[in-house]
């Protein structure tokens, strides 16, 4: 069995916790506490420590609001970032972790001091335009449910491994209708080339700039950057205020862009997340728009 289909029956689960949301699973080895609703705290802390000794989880972590801070700080969990103004462009939101395994703790010197390196070195919130002349040849969209196909066989051929099952067309469809996520895409010709996700959440007026891939083919030409202008276009039009994004440590190019395009770093999410067939540690970062 290859590494992609193994990838693809280990996908962990979306579910709800009381009445809030939570992702959690073998395969990521952790709990991810998506959407916090206020009546559940504290008691959710426990709800996911049962679960995490249950299943042997090594990381569970959490977007919290700052009243919530004080239940989880006293159940040992430390702040990894946070986003000013996450919610309704008003109250900021902490991402919050508690490692159930010190081992998880632990990221190669390497990646932490070539990221240091790209930090002291960049033009964070200058809003420097990168040049794209040679990009604009290609055609940039919203797509929709006729590009399911070729949205799948470009995860497919960039991410090994992914946190949710971006491989699978039923998976894609049922976000495209769900709303929340917009898909955008470059296109050479009518091949897809390049595709990103803006996971929208209205209510709070801030969206999530994920799920960048590009086929290796076509890298090198700034496109990232294409498809980031574009979303942040489309992320006003739809009122959102804060817009992040959750880099992968060691992929210098996208941390470029986002430094690049104003974006402001605020903290790493330690080995956190399954992709591209590892555990790998991820960059917060976020913009108001």
């Amino acid at each position: 069995m290859n590494d992609i289909t193994e990838g693809k029956k280990m996908q962990d689960k979306i579910e709800k916790l009381g009445k809030s949301t939570i992702h959690h699973g073998k395969f990521n080895n952790r709990i991810y506490l998506m959407k916090l609703h206020p009546e559940n705290v504290p008691e959710i802390i426990s709800g996911m420590e049962e679960l995490a000794e249950e299943n042997g989880y090594s990381k569970i972590f959490a977007k919290i609001p700052p009243e919530a801070l004080p239940d989880f700080i006293s159940n040992d969990f430390s702040i990894e970032a946070f986003v000013p103004r996450f919610y309704k462009n008003k109250q900021d939101c902490l991402f919050v972790s508690k490692f159930k395994d010190d081992k998880r703790k632990k990221v190669p010197k390497n990646e932490l001091k070539n990221f240091h390196e790209l930090l002291h070195n960049s033009d964070s919130g200058k809003s420097k335009k990168l040049k794209y002349k040679h990009s604009l040849k290609y055609k940039l969209e919203k797509l929709s449910p006729e590009d399911i196909p070729a949205i799948t066989e470009v995860f497919s051929r960039v991410f090994e491994t992914y946190p949710f099952p971006v491989h699978d067309p039923k998976y894609i469809l049922e976000t495209m209708d769900e709303g929340e996520t917009q898909y955008f895409g470059l296109k050479e010709g009518s091949k897809l080339i390049g595709v990103s996700t803006a996971e929208v959440d209205i209510s709070n007026k801030n969206a999530e700039m994920t799920d960048f891939a590009v086929l290796p083919e076509y890298r090198g030409q700034n496109l990232a950057f294409r498809l980031l202008t574009k979303m942040e276009q489309e992320m006003k039009y739809n009122n959102i205020k804060t817009v992040y994004t959750m880099a992968r440590l060691k992929a210098p190019g996208m941390n470029k862009t986002f430094l690049k395009s104003g974006y402001q770093f605020t903290g790493t999410l330690l080995n956190n997340t399954n992709i591209s067939g590892n555990i790998e540690s991820l960059n917060i970062y976020y913009k108001h728009l």
